[in-house]
């Protein structure tokens, strides 16, 4: 009888440990070691299976797009503040910490911005626009956001420029930079500012990435991190060019974030083509294990770096959908997060989480 009473004792403290396990999400497993983030959209705020995912697995959250320069100012006089308000609402209603996604951007700027009376405005007019921009955005959500990417995507991947010939350059100069981090500061003394670009682990674009947020530093602009936007594949990166790229800029004293996570199962591609005969679209058992190898990889590095890593956000809440998709060509599905098309968890998933 004693045994019988033991057995089910133990059987019940089983079904409750695996209950526990159940419900225990990313942001769980690391609590010790820095935020899980995930990339959102309004309709995710919903009641429903993905708020319920986000509630279980993530900590942080990101507008995708819905404080970008476009969405939430498409014309001078009028802000469009309904989307990003609902997604911060949620996070205040739930204890989530939000990323503001992005103060300043070469895409997805609004064409007014740039021009007055069908002709381009003024390096002051400019500066200006920014200026009330990114105060009234700030402001708007001062101590409800923790951290800005102020200015995304400031250099080129190629040739020897420092800066990206984008309208803010053409008409500011490199001071539109410096001024963007001046201005968010201004408006939420207390916010975490970031620089946020996508091929960090380029050595290239490392360095010239470097070599800007370095010249900020001395000049003594507010930025706080540098964001490494994570936009990877199962070819890339590596360990080596992960550990380079943290080591550089946490040697500036900035934190560093990986702020928009996502490991294509495509070799990586960055224009947009046409479909040709020999593309695979298809993922295979094999291609399912190397991702789940090359989360594992990269989950290690960031683990080692926890005294400078303080975020992991990932772009997009499941395979279900995801930016990538119809991405270099219409038609092409793409699987690169860790929850599959049902949002259940892929073996990628149980690697992450498996310390």
């Amino acid at each position: 009888m004693k045994t019988l009473v033991t057995i089910i004792i133990s059987i019940g403290l089983a079904v409750s440990s695996l209950r526990a396990q159940e419900k225990k999400g990313l942001k769980d497993y690391y609590k010790d070691y820095f935020l899980i983030g995930v990339a959102v959209s309004p309709r995710m705020m919903e009641p429903g299976e993905e708020s319920a995912m986000i509630l279980q697995h993530f900590n942080s959250m990101t507008p995708e797009n819905a404080m970008k320069m476009g969405p939430i100012h498409p014309e001078e006089n009028r802000y469009n503040w309904e989307p990003a308000d609902k997604i911060v609402d949620f996070a205040q209603k739930n204890g989530l910490k939000v990323r503001g996604h992005t103060l300043c951007w070469h895409n997805q700027t609004p064409r007014w911005f740039f021009t007055k009376n069908d002709q381009p405005v003024t390096k002051e007019e400019l500066l200006a626009r920014l200026k009330q921009h990114i105060t009234d955005v700030v402001s708007r959500y001062k101590g409800k956001l923790y951290a800005w990417d102020v200015v995304n995507e400031a250099v080129p991947d190629k040739g020897e420029e420092l800066y990206r010939n984008s309208k803010f350059y053409e008409i500011i100069g490199e001071e539109y930079i410096e001024k963007a981090f001046e201005y968010a500061h201004a408006a939420d003394p207390n916010a975490i500012l970031f620089y946020n670009d996508y091929n960090t682990e380029n050595a290239t674009k490392r360095e010239k990435i470097y070599r800007l947020v370095k010249k900020l530093k001395e000049k003594g602009v507010p930025i706080h991190g540098v964001g490494l936007q994570g936009h990877w594949s199962v070819y890339e990166p590596t360990a080596q060019e992960m550990d380079e790229s943290i080591n550089k800029f946490a040697s500036l004293g900035l934190q560093v974030q990986i702020t928009e996570m996502d490991v294509s199962v495509y070799p990586k591609e960055h224009e947009r083509r046409e479909k040709k005969p020999t593309d695979i679209t298809l993922f295979p058992p094999e291609i399912q294990q190397k991702q789940a190898e090359h989360y594992k990889m990269l989950f290690e590095v960031f683990r080692k770096h926890k005294a400078h890593l303080t975020g992991v956000t990932f772009w997009n809440l499941s395979d279900k959908s995801t930016w990538l998709d119809a991405f270099p060509f219409v038609g092409r599905k793409d699987y690169p997060l860790l929850f599959d098309v049902n949002n259940q968890p892929k073996s990628a998933y149980w690697e992450v989480i498996k310390f």
